[in-house]
């Protein structure tokens, strides 16, 4: 997977302050791993630069390359929302992704 930077928002900016976390993890199905991870590739960079969220990182597992690391973090409820409704995330994660997938776990926080 590629790397993007999130242009003006830093590690520090995003949880000095409060927000809405979630942190899922996925597993591909066999043999469609990379089918995803190329269909991240497409979406991270749009869900970085939406203007509620904080933080997005996507990492893929070192040892087993087929399992999916997601930490999220929203300017709140409303954003996490906006962004699970947008366009951009029925393409790439309902229509394209979610097919490929053995399993996928969602959890949300807040920020201590």
């Amino acid at each position: 997977m590629k790397h993007y930077a999130m242009s003006t928002r830093t590690i520090s900016d995003a949880i000095n302050t409060s927000g809405l976390l979630v942190v899922a993890q996925w597993e591909a199905k066999e043999g469609q791993a990379d089918k995803v991870a190329a269909i991240l590739d497409g979406f991270l960079p749009e869900a970085q630069k939406d203007p509620g969220t904080k933080l997005f990182l996507i990492g893929r597992g070192k040892d087993n390359p087929a399992q999916f690391l997601f930490y999220e973090l929203f300017q709140d409820e409303a954003a996490f929302k906006a962004h699970a409704e947008s366009a951009y995330f029925k393409t790439y994660i309902a229509e394209q992704a979610l097919p490929l997938l053995a399993k996928r776990e969602r959890m949300q926080y807040v920020l201590l």
